[in-house]
């Protein structure tokens, strides 16, 4: 915690850069840590992990967009099992927070993932994946409720004594009213946003581009939705926010620091250059090293309107 932007967002989750890498985007870490020096930022998150292994959603389920790119995959991922056998061991290793993403159709396959988790060293989070919008009738339904939300971080509360991330949709009439929700339920942070729903079709063939017709816009493109929602939901909860959508840059990074949020996350953007979390870590870390600079918590969350 040397580092003039370390963050601590509470309950055993101290981050020596604000920088962490989102779900979805980098696997479980094996092939990016060979690209990327993980030990420069402040955290990993995995790809999502739910009681049995997922095929997810058929082909085609990726799409370049103006900006951006769209995508179902549909929360495919190796299942609890194969995920502590074959990836937690090299997760252990890494000089990094590793936070883990859970992803569910109901509270008792969320339980079950906890409860086993829980006796797996080296994992310092959860992030509760409620708010997916590409696998239709399970996790969404619950992100888009705060009821809802309300009852599944209370249950996930009480299993658990570790650090409990809420990742919020923004495809809800109400962001502010989810992520109250969830602070009242036991959450120590939210993190958003995720994916927009969007569509990409062909013209000439008349057909959508994804099998699923409907997928997870991302990218550059929702990055000025992703600030407001920030900027919202800052002003309706006392825990740490983590911000992410569409950050490509340091100067991004910074545009959500300065509108709350107290880490972040890069997403689609690790498609494109592998090393981008390394770089705007180190970027970070030297702006807030400079000696006329504002003191990192100062900083956070000060934006002038």
């Amino acid at each position: 915690m040397n580092s003039p932007a370390a963050v601590k967002l509470g309950r055993g989750l101290n981050l020596r850069s604000p920088v962490m890498l989102a779900s979805g985007t980098v696997s479980y870490g094996e092939e990016l840590s060979q690209l990327c020096d993980l030990s420069k930022i402040g955290g990993l998150v995995t790809k999502a992990i739910s009681p049995e292994p997922r095929t997810g959603n058929p082909p085609q389920r990726i799409a370049e967009t103006s900006c951006g790119m769209i995508n179902a995959i549909g929360l495919a991922n190796v299942g609890l099992d194969k995920f502590v056998s074959d990836k937690v061991p090299f997760l252990q290793t890494l000089d990094t927070q590793v936070i883990v993403n859970i992803a569910g159709k109901s509270i008792d396959d969320y339980c079950q993932v906890v409860e086993r988790l829980d006796t797996v060293e080296g994992i310092a989070a959860y992030e509760l994946n409620l708010s997916c919008p590409n696998v239709k009738g399970e996790c969404m339904i619950m992100g888009v409720s705060p009821d809802a939300t309300r009852e599944i971080v209370s249950t996930l509360r009480k299993q658990t004594r570790r650090h409990l991330m809420v990742k919020l949709t923004p495809n809800v009439t109400s962001i502010s009213a989810i992520a109250l929700a969830a602070e009242e339920a036991g959450a120590d942070s939210v993190s958003l946003i995720n994916t927009v729903v969007g569509m990409a079709v062909d013209y000439r063939k008349r057909k959508p581009l994804l099998k699923n017709v409907t997928g997870g816009l991302s990218g550059p493109a929702i990055k000025p939705i992703a600030l407001a929602k920030v900027w919202e939901v800052s002003k309706a909860v006392k825990i740490p926010i983590v911000g992410m959508g569409g950050i490509a840059s340091f100067s991004d990074a910074m545009e959500f620091l300065l509108v709350g949020a107290s880490a972040i996350q890069i997403g689609t953007m690790n498609f494109v250059y592998p090393d981008i979390g390394e770089k705007i870590a180190v970027a970070i870390d030297k702006f807030f090293s400079q000696p006329d600079a504002p003191a990192f918590q100062e900083y956070v969350g000060s934006l002038m309107v």
